[in-house]
């Protein structure tokens, strides 16, 4: 499952948000029933440019996680989301 939020005077593109959540869909392997959160939100810190993006994933046995990178949705690129999910890879903080 793919939640998809723009709140704030974030303005990211739907497109933009859906395909953001894919991706950290691929790059985490996730299984269908996790669900991913994507979240552009606007920013009072000058270093994210207006807009911020939070991530929140959310699989089965474990818990809640997220990641949050200081910038607009449209700039987060491969390499920026790889670094951010980073210690999401290898989770293992299963809830009891």
């Amino acid at each position: 499952m793919v939640l998809l939020f723009r709140g704030g005077k974030g303005r990211a593109a739907p497109d933009a948000t859906r395909e953001l959540a894919r991706h950290v869909r691929e790059l985490l392997e996730l299984p269908d029933e996790a669900t991913v959160s994507v979240t552009e939100f606007a920013c009072g810190d000058p270093a994210c440019g207006g807009a911020e993006t939070a991530i929140i994933v959310m699989r089965p046995g474990h818990r809640t996680e997220h990641v949050k990178l200081l910038m607009p949705v449209s700039s987060v690129s491969d390499d920026a989301l790889r670094s951010a999910l980073a210690p999401l890879v290898h989770s293992s903080a299963v809830t009891q």
